[in-house]
């Protein structure tokens, strides 16, 4: 609708992957180890990247310590996955999304909208795999594999309405479920127990940031005067914190505007 009315936008990078689920326990002993437990201690997280011989680079982001993996779809037909922690984070998982790189080069056109249109077929994608609104899941140890899974291990998923095990390699873009492949014995270098073998996958993350950018001036305000784009779904923030900074300088903008 906005496109329509004229309203400048372009093409802009983001990224897409999954939700990595792992008990919570085992996290805090990878980091805390022989304090793991300790009252005095928060549930552990953490913040992983790392960059493949394939050029591209995966990265954890919103990681939710005894959260949980939450639905996240905007539309019918589509499966999205996002993370929550409540405020006590005493739930039995930690979740985070792992994420690859995207560039408007993987997109199938030159419309700005053109990655939303891709974004959308992997949503698709992820709820034609299920016939529905279960999200695919899979063990890591599978994934890696390249088999499908059975049922679950150790970790138990969190998401509701609930997941059906699969194979993820038949909904995922073959340059992603590489790049997380690739990615998975990296990152357990860096935290033991990361890329364990019954930690699940469970996908599609696809909503981290927007894959369009509306254009705005020194003022903020786009080429419709008076309307101001900001944080992420006008592609000018990645996380919630990045986002109501943005929002705080539109508002600074809005109030110059009104009252010089």
């Amino acid at each position: 609708m906005l496109h329509r009315a004229g309203l400048h936008m372009e093409q802009k990078p983001f990224a897409v992957g999954v939700r990595i689920e792992h008990r919570q326990s085992d996290m805090d002993a990878a980091q805390y180890r022989a304090l793991a437990g300790h009252p005095s201690l928060p549930p552990s997280t953490y913040k992983l990247s790392c960059h493949l011989d394939n050029g591209r680079s995966a990265f954890s982001f919103c990681v939710c310590p005894g959260g949980q993996v939450v639905a996240a779809a905007s539309e019918t037909g589509r499966t999205v996955t996002n993370g929550m922690s409540e405020y006590a984070r005493d739930g039995e998982n930690i979740n985070g999304a792992l994420l690859v790189n995207v560039t408007p080069a993987d997109f199938p056109s030159a419309h700005p909208l053109a990655g939303m249109a891709w974004q959308r077929q992997l949503e698709e994608a992820a709820y034609a795999l299920t016939g529905g609104y279960n999200a695919p899941c899979q063990r890591v140890e599978d994934f890696l594999l390249g088999r499908p899974t059975t049922e679950a291990g150790w970790v138990k998923p969190s998401y509701r309405p609930g997941v059906a095990y699969t194979d993820l390699h038949r909904c995922l873009p073959p340059f992603v479920a590489e790049t997380i492949a690739g990615a998975l014995p990296l990152l357990e270098r860096k935290i033991r127990g990361y890329a364990a073998p019954d930690a699940l996958l469970t996908a599609v993350e696809s909503r981290s940031s927007s894959p369009v950018r509306i254009h705005r001036d020194e003022t903020y305000q786009c080429n419709i005067r008076g309307l101001y784009p900001c944080g992420e779904g006008a592609g000018y923030a990645g996380g919630i914190l990045s986002a109501a900074a943005d929002g705080m300088r539109c508002a600074e903008q809005m109030i110059k505007e009104i009252r010089p």
